[in-house]
This record gives C-alpha cells, structure tokens and sequence, in this order.
C-alpha cells in the first residue's frame, strides 16, 4: 500500500513537472515569435518614416541652347569679333549676342549689289521708253522691225540679270544675318566658349538656357529609389552655402536608366563609381526665382517620407 501511494505520488509530481516544462517551452517559443514580430514591425515602421537625401545640380528646367557659329561662303568659320554680353546676363528673344568678322565685307558686298541692281533697274527703264519710242517709228513705216526685236531681247536680258542680281542680294542678306549671333530664348547666358578674337569650334559659341523654370538633377542611389516616387515633396539646400534657406519641389521624373554619378560630392571619401539613378525635382515659382542665376550649383536634396 505505501509502495502503491509512493508510485503515485512519483507519478503526478512527473505529469506535473512535464506539463510546466510544455508550458514553459510554449511560453518562450511564444515569446521569441513576439519579439520577432515587434522587431519586424519596428523596422518597418523605420523603412517607412525614413527620408531619402542625395546630391544634386540646379539647372534651367527645359531648355538649354548651345548656339553654334556661322560659316563663311568658302566653309569656314568667322572670327568672333565683339561679344555684347557676358555670362550671367538675361537674355529675351532676339537679342544680339555677337557678331563675327565678316561682317564689315558683307555690308560692302550688299552695298555694291544694292548699287548694280539700282543702274540695271535705271538702264531697264531707259530701254523701256527706247522701246515704245521705236514701236512707233515701227507702226509708221519708219524705222525696221528688226531692230525693234533686237532692242526687245536687249531687255529681257537686262530683266534676267536684275532676277540673278536680286537673288544674289537675298542670299547676302541671310549671309549678313547670320553675322550677328542672336538668341533663340529668353533666359540667361549660362556660358561663353569663345573670346574676342577668336575662331570658335564645333564646341559652338555661347550655351544660354530658358530659367524662368528651374530644376535639380538629383543622383539618388539605387538602393534608395524605392522610396522615391512621382509627385513626392522635395526640400533642397546648398551644399556650400549658396543661397540661404531652403528650397521646395516635387519629383518630376524619373530616369528609368541605372548609371554611374556625374555630379560629384566634395567629400574625398565619396564613391565616384556609385550606382545611382537620375531624378529631375521641378522646383516651385517662388524657389526657381530664388536661383534663376545660379546654373550649376551643387544642392543636397532630401526626399520627404
């Protein structure tokens, strides 16, 4: 009887001790799958909230013109001989910028043309009155036909050559035009390529941009961009203290294209091979106007969550 309570009692003490250490196995198991879940929450909830910031350039939103030279009539190029702006300047629509060397010849040339077509037009005139004189000798008898219809040819010819020498006229007028380097936009010299004096290349002249918009170019790096979308408010500042506060805009695009950075940072530790991504943030009116004149400055732009 005691040997039968004894291996009873032995056997709930055992159940009993089974049971609390399932019950402490669940428990911790329980746990470690709570705090795994919080964990991953917690860092969602990070990924989430977290902003992106990259580096980025001011440029004229739209438009930026390389103005090219002209040629002179045997195929080369002018020399540049009077600049009229200078870099920074806003510029509107037609405006002269400047003018080439060969100028000066082309006004001769239209000159002397001008002044040929004026005899040629006199002489026409002459041989027109000739004309109607002779085609009354002619209708009395007095005077042959013939010469009449030599005087008659003599005219047509002299009304050919005024053809010839007015199309020679225009095309001078485009040459002359051409002399002066006029801009196609309004907006502001970004650069000057070429000096006084000098022959300009295939480089061309002057570079000009429309900047009553503007934009940053921003280098984001791939691992980033999925946080970056359509639409997304922006804030930018100067890298080196180039304007003071800050910026804002909007993501206007998106570069579906990965590539290696072009606009680097002044860190010497940076990554010039980094992998990044191109996003045009277009700025708003009352930020663009804040730096219309500053083409190419560097900004560092943070992308709000």
């Amino acid at each position: 009887m005691l040997v039968m309570f004894k291996y009873s009692s032995f056997k709930s003490l055992f159940l009993l001790g089974t049971t609390s250490l399932c019950f402490a196995l669940i428990s911790g198991c329980n746990n470690k799958d709570f705090e795994l879940n919080q964990t991953l929450k917690n860092t969602e909830v990070v990924e989430r909230i977290e902003g992106v910031a990259a580096l980025g350039q001011l440029n004229p939103l739209g438009e930026v013109r390389k103005l090219a030279p002209p040629t002179s009539g045997k195929g080369g190029t002018p020399r540049l001989s009077k600049l009229l702006i200078k870099e920074g300047d806003s510029i509107v629509k037609g405006q002269i910028l400047a003018i080439f060397d060969n100028r000066p010849k082309l006004e001769a040339d239209l000159k002397a043309a001008q002044a040929n077509l004026n005899i040629l037009m006199s002489e026409i005139s002459i041989k027109k009155r000739e004309i109607n004189r002779y085609q009354n000798l002619v209708d009395k008898g007095a005077v042959a036909l013939i010469v009449l219809d030599k005087m008659k040819d003599d005219l047509l010819l002299s009304e050919t050559r005024i053809l010839k020498l007015k199309s020679a006229i225009d095309a001078i007028k485009v040459d002359l035009e051409q002399t002066q380097l006029k801009s196609p936009i309004d907006g502001i010299v970004l650069q000057i390529l070429v000096r006084e004096g000098e022959r300009p290349n295939s480089s061309g002249v002057i570079n000009v941009g429309a900047n009553q918009l503007m934009e940053a170019l921003v280098e984001v790096y791939e691992s980033d961009i999925d946080r970056v979308q359509i639409g997304q408010a922006v804030d930018l500042i100067s890298e080196n203290g180039g304007f003071n506060g800050s910026l804002r805009g909007s993501v206007s695009l998106i570069s579906p294209q990965v590539r290696q950075r072009r606009v680097l940072s002044t860190d010497p530790t940076g990554d010039a091979d980094s992998r990044i991504i191109e996003v045009r943030v277009k700025l708003d009116n009352p930020s663009a106007k804040k730096v219309s004149n500053l083409t190419g400055m560097k900004v560092i732009a943070r992308f709000q969550p």
